[in-house]
C-alpha cells in the first residue's frame, strides 16, 4: 500500500514537500513515481527515482523547481516542489512500477490515493 501526504494550499512561489509510504519490504526493488492530474486532464508523468536512488527522471515542466528523493529504511519516496505555480495545481499520485525508470503509467501497477496540491496566484 502507498500513502501520499503533505498536499495543501500553497501561494505561488511558495514551496510543498510531499510524502509518500510505503508498505511491505521490497521497497528498494521498486522505482517510485509521482504523477498528478490537473482537473479535466489526464493524469501525466512528474518525476521518478530507481529503486536504489541513483538514477531520476523529471518531466520537462517541473524540471529544476522539484525534487524527487527515497528513504529505503524507511519505505519513503519525498518530492520537494519549489518555484510553485498556478499550472502546478493537480492531485499529486505516487506509484510503485517496474523497471529501472519506468515513466508510462502502465508500467507502475501500484498507486497511492492522492495528495491535492493547490497553488494560488
Amino acid at each position: 500500500q502507498l500513502q501520499a501526504s503533505g498536499g495543501g494550499l500553497v501561494q505561488a512561489g511558495g514551496s510543498l514537500r510531499l510524502s509518500c509510504a510505503a508498505s511491505g519490504r521490497t521497497f528498494s526493488s521498486y522505482g517510485m513515481g509521482w504523477f498528478r492530474q490537473a482537473p479535466g486532464k489526464e493524469r501525466v508523468f512528474v518525476a521518478v527515482i530507481s529503486g536504489s536512488g541513483g538514477r531520476i527522471y523529471y518531466a520537462d515542466s517541473i524540471k529544476g523547481r522539484f525534487t524527487i528523493s527515497r528513504d529505503n529504511a524507511k519505505n519513503t519516496v519525498y518530492l520537494q516542489m519549489n518555484s510553485l505555480k498556478a499550472e502546478d495545481t493537480a492531485v499529486y499520485y505516487c506509484a510503485a512500477g517496474y523497471g529501472v525508470l519506468p515513466r508510462r503509467r502502465d508500467e507502475y501497477p501500484y498507486w497511492g490515493q492522492g495528495t491535492q496540491v493547490t497553488v494560488s496566484s
